[in-house]
């Protein structure tokens, strides 16, 4: 058992009130929040807060972990350009060894930046898991059947095995795009949502270009098409969602699906702005996400949250619009609800023992007047002192504790960086 106390709890069990609680972990889940006990069980550990702040877990609900292996090596081009000259061909160099490396260097970029798991899609997801099991961090991946794919079928083996094959892996159904996957197999992923009565997450209207293309083959927007064949009759959403008509949003209204947002990366490749203060006021449900390193090129959510609101408030020339309580809930709660892991949306007994320890004795932190609206006006990875995921403490004062040694991993890491130039 670990102990929480002298500190500060902002639990998310009711809205962003911050309370003295002591919280406790066994194993993997936590057992007790409240008050100081008379009796108190033996411990593991104790923490002294001295004054932090304890909250669940920053959910990267969009990313592809493993293109650290890109990062800062395709830049300054559009996203058609990019994807087709720089990312696809580097891409078929890189073999599950290398993606094992490159994904424990990115969950350590994660663990430094308060996250506590990822909803990523990418592909060699064996070498994978591996990475994110040896390293003790939860991900959920996302299918991403594409037109590259010489065995369509596996996409449904997948869903089956890594739904089953441990305690911090889950899957959800997915396909990478309408621009790379064929009418055909859409029409498969729509069978599988079906069969399994499944949610289905896949990028969506992160162009204009992208919006037109499939107009002009299917005579209807990304969405209209995902929800006429079916795949959003259980629920999902898409990634970016910058460019949705009246109509698609209606569609994730009526369907109660999930917007995953991605403003650094969406802002980097000049794909635009996404409607959030719309979104918020149909009562759409909100994600956050980093999308890759190739594209963003970092995987600060302390970035992504200020640019979540501070973006919104631009676009509407509006600056009270997109309250940045909202942004903190989307980065906890809501990204819990969009991967499927609710046991760990919030601190409570019972749920899972995922959560960061904000420093609150920094500059960037006082005067203390309102610590959530800090976090996300103000905050950074400078205040990320302490990570913990499944009950297990993985960052901690800059000490990575995921079975490897961090120097390691970086040399290891600009090498497969020189073979897939």
């Amino acid at each position: 058992m670990i102990r929480f106390y002298n500190g500060r709890v902002l639990s998310f069990t009711n809205g962003t009130e911050i309370t003295n609680d002591e919280v406790w972990t066994d194993g993997g889940s936590i057992c007790y929040v409240g008050p100081q006990k008379a009796a108190m069980p033996q411990f593991e550990r104790e923490i002294d807060l001295k004054g932090d702040l304890l909250l669940p877990g920053f959910k990267n609900a969009h990313t592809h972990s493993a293109m650290t292996f890109l990062r800062s090596m395709a830049d300054d081009m559009p996203l058609d350009r990019w994807l087709n000259e720089q990312v696809f061909p580097r891409e078929a160099k890189l073999s599950p060894d290398m993606l094992y490396v490159m994904t424990k260097l990115a969950i350590m970029e994660y663990l430094s930046s308060g996250i506590t798991s990822s909803f990523d899609m990418y592909f060699h997801n064996d070498a994978y898991v591996k990475a994110n099991v040896d390293a003790g961090f939860r991900t959920v991946i996302c299918g991403a059947l594409n037109n590259f794919d010489r065995d369509i079928t596996a996409l449904e083996r997948e869903y089956l095995h890594f739904n089953n094959c441990h305690e911090l892996i889950s899957y959800r159904l997915g396909f990478h795009a309408e621009y790379t996957t064929s009418l055909e197999r859409m029409e498969y992923v729509a069978s599988l949502t079906q069969k399994y009565k499944a949610p289905m997450f896949v990028h969506s209207s992160e162009t204009k270009g992208e919006v037109q293309g499939c107009i002009e083959r299917h005579g209807v927007t990304p969405t209209v098409l995902f929800d006429k064949l079916g795949m959003y009759d259980y629920g999902g959403g898409g990634f970016h969602c910058v460019y949705m008509s009246d109509e698609d949003i209606d569609i994730f209204k009526r369907r109660k699906l999930c917007v995953v947002l991605n403003p650094a990366s969406n802002l980097k490749l000049a794909s635009g702005i996404a409607p959030v203060t719309r979104f918020l006021s149909e009562g759409i449900d909100l994600a956050i996400g980093t999308d890759g390193a190739a594209s963003n090129n970092a995987l600060d959510f302390f970035r992504e949250m200020y640019l979540v609101t501070a973006l919104a408030k631009c676009r509407e020339s509006d600056a009270s619009v997109c309250d940045a309580n909202k942004v903190l809930e989307m980065a906890c709660v809501g990204g819990a609800k969009a991967m499927g892991i609710i046991d760990c949306d919030c601190i409570a007994a019972g749920k899972k023992a995922d959560m960061t320890v904000i420093n609150l004795h920094r500059p960037n932190m006082h005067p203390i007047n309102n610590i959530s609206k800090n976090i996300v006006y103000a905050g950074s990875k400078e205040n990320v002192r302490l990570t913990m995921v499944n009950g297990r403490i993985l960052y901690e004062n800059g000490e990575f504790f995921i079975g490897e040694d961090a120097g390691k991993l970086y040399a290891e890491a600009d090498k497969i960086s020189e073979a897939v130039r």
